[in-house]
């Protein structure tokens, strides 16, 4: 049965994210809607941002984290000259992990009420980008297909410097070859862009860089919502960020 995380954690609505009520309602639900993507940094408390990026590091630095491909299921290759970076699927046996899962529910519901866009499920991994690792330009899901439909990634590394690349780079459009943005991977920045529409890639980074990715798709598969969230996702879907 679907729970929250303890909420010491900071992960409950009122404590993650009523400080950010005027952006719920306001800007970065805007600007999701004006042009496809958005950039903020109050939906996550400080206090749990860094909790996760104490994760983040301590899962790879022992190993748990894996080379990360792309392609579905049989098609699914490692190919080191489009992307280098290792990820983990996030878990609600962790604390902190299902405190960030609470977090991105809250924004599931923000997102469907003022955009009505039917989001339904939510599904995310760490990643880590060691020195010399990229992604290069791609977009999170099929045109169409209506699996992947808002992409998310929040950022879980301090005091990041120009100097340290990795930047995430967005352009407008499948058809835009100049930049429209660049996101600094700072502690506690969150990205959210449409998964179908929004081509963007990892610069290279020049020291480790840590970050959540994740998607919210809509109801494919005919589970009752309460029933979804309660489930662990299947990473059956093309692995794309």
């Amino acid at each position: 049965m679907y729970q929250r995380a303890p909420s010491h954690l900071g992960c409950t609505l009122l404590n993650a994210l009523a400080v950010s009520e005027p952006l719920i309602r306001g800007n970065w639900i805007n600007a999701l809607a004006d042009t496809g993507w958005a950039v903020t940094h109050a939906l996550v408390s400080p206090e749990l941002a860094v909790q996760l990026r104490r994760e983040a590091i301590d899962l790879h630095e022992n190993g748990y984290l894996s080379r990360a491909g792309v392609g579905r299921a049989e098609d699914h290759a490692l190919l080191s000259s489009i992307r280098r970076d290792k990820t983990k699927w996030l878990s609600r046996e962790s604390a902190v992990q299902a405190a960030y899962l609470d977090v991105m529910e809250e924004v599931r519901l923000a997102v469907n009420s003022s955009l009505f866009m039917g989001l339904f499920s939510y599904e995310a991994h760490f990643a880590a980008y060691e020195p010399g690792a990229f992604y290069k330009r791609h977009m999170d899901a099929f045109k169409g297909a209506r699996n992947r439909v808002l992409s998310s990634v929040f950022y879980l590394n301090e005091d990041w410097l120009a100097e340290d690349g990795g930047a995430l780079a967005i352009y407008a459009d499948e058809t835009s070859t100049e930049i429209a943005d660049v996101v600094v991977p700072e502690l506690g920045t969150l990205v959210l862009f449409l998964s179908e529409d929004i081509p963007h890639e990892v610069l290279p980074a020049n020291r480790d860089r840590y970050s959540i990715a994740g998607w919210f798709r809509v109801n494919d598969r005919g589970v009752a919502p309460s029933l979804q969230v309660a489930l662990p996702t299947t990473p059956d879907l093309p692995d794309l960020n």
